[in-house]
């Protein structure tokens, strides 16, 4: 199984770093290892919150055929106004069996038209923002994630470490996300 997380300039870095963390421990318990890697738009470094600097493995032009699909949040604006990167999020819908957003990488989904009038969440600050640029959405206040089948979206930045067990006990089963969870001294916030 290959797992993406699609970071940007001014991605949160807990956005990523988080359900990388996850899936890197739950990698720990499994005979069978997924691939986890990081892909961005070129390849060159990109440039998260606080100036973290991070080489991802792919590009959105080069990585494997993806099975599950993170996309973050954080300042995200620059994001929207890139057809290729919104294209692209759109086209693994085709061949990805789950998609997921960590905070306000929802509009990153909404843009692409991944989620038209589903169930969504992000960053409290955001909701408004949310609502108002993507009226179809039923966006859902105060709660970790929304799983939504083959689509999972969480709130802001801690909330992607709850979403990322919760899609390792989709994929997997409860048992491995709890024992990830306790691998990495983590109460896990379940909705």
């Amino acid at each position: 199984m290959n797992v993406g997380i699609y970071i940007y300039d001014n991605a949160e870095v807990l956005d990523f770093s988080g359900p990388y963390e996850v899936f890197s421990v739950a990698n720990r318990f499994l005979e069978e290892k997924h691939n986890l890697f990081f892909i961005s738009e070129k390849d060159e470094v990109v440039k998260a919150r606080g100036e973290y600097k991070v080489l991802s493995d792919y590009t959105i032009k080069s990585h494997p055929k993806l099975d599950v699909l993170i996309v973050v949040g954080g300042v995200h604006t620059a994001e929207l106004e890139k057809q290729n990167v919104i294209d692209w999020i759109f086209q693994q819908t085709k061949t990805a069996k789950l998609i997921a957003s960590v905070c306000t990488g929802v509009f990153l989904l909404a843009k692409a038209k991944v989620v038209i009038n589903h169930s969504v969440t992000t960053h409290w600050e955001d909701i408004e923002d949310l609502k108002n640029s993507f009226p179809a959405l039923k966006v859902k206040e105060n709660i970790r994630w929304v799983d939504e089948g083959d689509i999972v979206s969480s709130a802001g930045i801690s909330a992607g470490i709850d979403m990322s067990l919760h899609l390792v006990s989709k994929l997997y089963d409860e048992k491995l996300a709890l024992k990830t969870a306790k691998q990495m001294q983590f109460d896990w916030k379940k909705n």
